[in-house]
């Protein structure tokens, strides 16, 4: 048998190779994707970590070409206004080249949106906390009444952030099965520019929140190295 212990690569887990791959495909091709894949999907979704264990969180998933092609206008307004103001430029730093084929690839997606396979939206709302004013007296004893004032001033925030701290992992679940799958899928947010109009038209409860739309079907092109900022540059150890 082949010594391998003298080579780093053969030593990685498959999964680094998944994730090592994990480009943003935007090109699809039109074929349908089974619903067990879809499914499949989910559950690696659903695998993912939960603040509390609540598991407050809903899976949407539209299939149905005649639902995608509804969707169609309120996708291409949403990467519209995204092109008109974030998008308009690249980032600084970032390849000028590099960067028009992504445009161009977001363009593609906007103007084939009704033929995508597949799309899942992750929703999430964290149940109101009880009144409890033993447990306030308690939280600000511990924090201290400086720390419990800046707390209650971003306090919309920190919601904010706990439900997506409890969306965001499943998300990576399900992009990482993906891959895995063979299958192409990338994480959006722009639909949140029109949030109310997505919520109207796939009939989402107004008291849910949505954390993304991630188109999913399989690739026109092929999976390949991701381009990333080296670990040397962004990597601080035992403080900044």
């Amino acid at each position: 048998m082949p010594n391998d212990a003298g080579n780093p690569a053969a030593a990685q887990p498959p999964l680094f190779e998944t994730m090592s791959t994990m480009r943003a495909m935007r090109r699809l091709k039109p074929d349908p994707v089974p619903d067990e894949l879809l499914e499949r999907l989910v559950q690696a979704a659903v695998w993912g970590p939960s603040g509390g264990n609540i598991q407050g969180y809903e899976y949407v998933v539209v299939a149905d070409p005649a639902v995608m092609a509804r969707l169609a206008p309120l996708w291409k307004r949403c990467v519209d206004a995204y092109l008109a103001t974030t998008g308009k430029h690249a980032p600084a730093g970032m390849d000028e080249a590099a960067y028009g084929r992504m445009v161009a690839a977001i363009e593609y997606q906007r103007d084939h949106f009704a033929r995508t396979p597949a799309l899942v939206i992750p929703c999430y709302r964290m149940p109101l906390p009880a009144p409890d004013e033993e447990g306030q007296r308690a939280s600000l004893e511990a924090l201290g009444e400086a720390a419990a004032h800046r707390l209650a001033a971003v306090q919309e925030r920190f919601t904010a952030l706990a439900e997506g701290s409890c969306v965001y992992p499943g998300v990576q679940n399900l992009l990482l099965a993906a891959r895995g799958l063979g299958l192409a899928a990338n994480i959006t947010i722009w639909h949140l520019m029109l949030e109310e109009e997505w919520k109207q038209a796939l009939g989402i409860p107004e008291e849910m929140r949505t954390f993304a739309v991630i188109p999913v079907g399989r690739p026109q092109g092929r999976f390949g190295p991701v381009r990333r900022r080296p670990v040397s540059e962004v990597l601080h150890r035992d403080g900044w």
